[in-house]
């Protein structure tokens, strides 16, 4: 509750966007003042009642209520008059020549008192907030309104900040979260204040010496950001559709190029472009692989001649990143293993990796694991194993081939000779990739390892599967885990794999026996002569 003159006047200061409501309170402003004065006269009046001897009986009791009871009776009596206002009456109780009562000052309509006591509030006039969150404090400035919208939406519009003034630029500096993430904050704010808070919010302590007394350096990953991804040569017949990785900064990782440079000799490099012991403020873009980490690492892989087995899983391998490595190593006259599983490649780097192995390469080993290929990709390494010659383990697991790129694959392998461990689980196969599976199975002499597994080949599938082992005798190795195929089909599946076991493994004990044969020295050779019998002639 607040009474209409107060808040008038504690509205005077505020700056009124609408001048209804200042008109609105201007205009209760008389009535207000007439209720002050009805109050003052009342008070007055029944004083000044009091103190009149002629206005008491002898009993002491005031005959001001039998006066006020008469007024009231009187209008009704008389049904034709009308009611005696309020300020009739106080006038005629001011005049005093009726009743012998002392006339009372009159106040001046126009004049405003400082303080008012408000004996009775209940007579007064009120006006009752409709927020109930509503208070009288000082309205901040637009200035500060300003700033505290621009602090609460700093991660969204966090370009505006080169736009202000200096004194307002450092106010938000001042007041935006340690917690925004570096890939903003790295390249728009320079001032050591902010960096100095961000540090010290994260750390106890902080030895600034140590990093030529500058704070930025201190936090992790804030390095010179990379905006533009340097793109491979083109690998497609047709031009695809260009990255969809936006330009946000990136931070970037350590750089090989200095530490390979004094290992000319290294043959095996294992590499994951991630983070370890996180805190609670993760962002995987502060740690993932970015386009100039993949550019570097690029050229130290081309400049390791000796290099034979590189491994590079888990790090948010895409398909451009793909398609740099891929460029820098096309040539490569060492390099036999090939490990690229667990990222994000997809056709355009598997068409890549296909023109990988048709061309001069010395691959044995390639494991595209846990990636996003599809039909396309599958047709491009299809492609490729009709033409590579040094390839004996693919690992295409965990990808989306479906049953065209199973039908592709399969295709290929009917041609290919050197290939002799393939796995293919969990790639969406049906009971359409049965058939041609079947053709690999009984055409092929070289696959001795196969992996089905995680596929609805079904029953029909497993039979199928089953005729094409019956002519097999190489494959000594399949997995048919979850596969539906039926119990029948695997059990007939499991002896044959023991029975072409069985074979291999006597194939190898001849091997042997000749090779040991024909390493005997020549010396020895008489020991072994068979006796010639002797006939005697009597």
């Amino acid at each position: 509750m607040v009474h209409v003159k107060n808040l008038a006047r504690w509205a005077q200061p505020f700056c009124f966007s609408n001048d209804r409501i200042r008109n609105s309170l201007e205009n209760l402003l008389p009535d207000c003042h007439s209720n002050e004065k009805l109050l003052e006269d009342h008070t007055a009046e029944k004083t000044a009642k009091m103190s009149d001897p002629a206005v008491t009986d002898g009993t002491g009791e005031d005959k001001i209520d039998d006066d006020a009871k008469s007024t009231k009776s009187g209008p009704k009596s008389q049904p034709g008059s009308k009611q005696p206002s309020r300020a009739g009456s106080a006038q005629s109780g001011k005049s005093g020549k009726s009743s012998g009562r002392p006339a009372m000052a009159a106040t001046p309509a126009g004049s405003v008192r400082g303080d008012n006591p408000a004996a009775d509030w209940r007579q007064m006039r009120r006006i009752i907030a409709e927020d109930p969150a509503y208070s009288l404090a000082t309205v901040p400035l637009l200035v500060d309104l300003c700033i505290k919208h621009i602090v609460t939406h700093f991660d969204n519009n966090s370009t505006i900040l080169n736009d202000l003034p200096p004194r307002y630029k450092s106010k938000v500096l001042d007041k935006i979260s340690t917690d925004i993430p570096l890939k903003i904050t790295a390249n728009l704010v320079q001032e050591e204040d902010y960096w100095n808070r961000c540090c010290k919010a994260r750390w106890e302590i902080c030895d600034v010496s140590q990093y030529g007394g500058n704070w930025k350096r201190i936090c992790p990953a804030v390095t010179s950001p990379v905006r533009e991804a340097p793109k491979g040569p083109d690998f497609d017949d047709a031009s695809d559709a260009g990255s969809d990785a936006g330009d946000e900064p990136e931070c970037d990782h350590f750089n090989f190029a200095p530490v390979l440079k004094c290992l000319t000799n290294l043959e095996e490099l294992h590499l994951t472009y991630g983070v370890s012991d996180c805190g609670m403020n993760f962002e995987w873009n502060l740690f993932k692989f970015t386009a100039r980490d993949c550019l570097q690492l690029a050229q130290c892989v081309a400049a390791c001649k000796h290099l034979k087995v590189f491994h590079l899983s888990r790090s948010t391998l895409d398909d451009d990143k793909t398609r740099v490595l891929i460029s820098h190593i096309l040539d490569h006259p060492s390099l036999t293993t090939l490990d690229l599983s667990h990222n994000t490649i997809s056709d355009r780097g598997a068409r890549a990796i296909g023109k990988f192995l048709n061309n001069r390469s010395q691959l044995v080993s390639l494991n595209l694991c846990d990636n996003d290929i599809k039909v396309l990709g599958a047709q491009a390494i299809a492609h490729a194993l009709t033409k590579n010659t040094t390839l004996q383990n693919l690992n295409l697991r965990l990808n989306r081939l479906g049953d065209e790129g199973a039908s592709a694959i399969s295709r290929a392998l009917q041609r290919n000779s050197t290939l002799q461990k393939i796995n293919l689980g969990s790639n969406e196969f049906g009971e359409a990739t049965a058939p041609f599976l079947q053709e690999v199975i009984m055409q092929n002499t070289t696959l001795k390892s196969m992996d089905l597994s995680c596929n609805k080949l079904g029953p029909e599938g497993g039979k199928q599967i089953q005729e094409g082992m019956e002519v097999n005798t190489t494959v000594t190795h399949m997995d048919l885990r979850i596969t539906d195929c039926g119990q029948e089909a695997e059990y007939c599946i499991q002896q044959i794999l023991h029975r072409n076991k069985e074979t291999e493994r006597q194939s190898k004990i001849q091997d042997n026996s000749g090779r040991i044969w024909k390493r005997l020295p020549p010396q020895a050779a008489h020991r072994f002569k068979p006796e010639v019998p002797t006939i005697t002639v009597q």
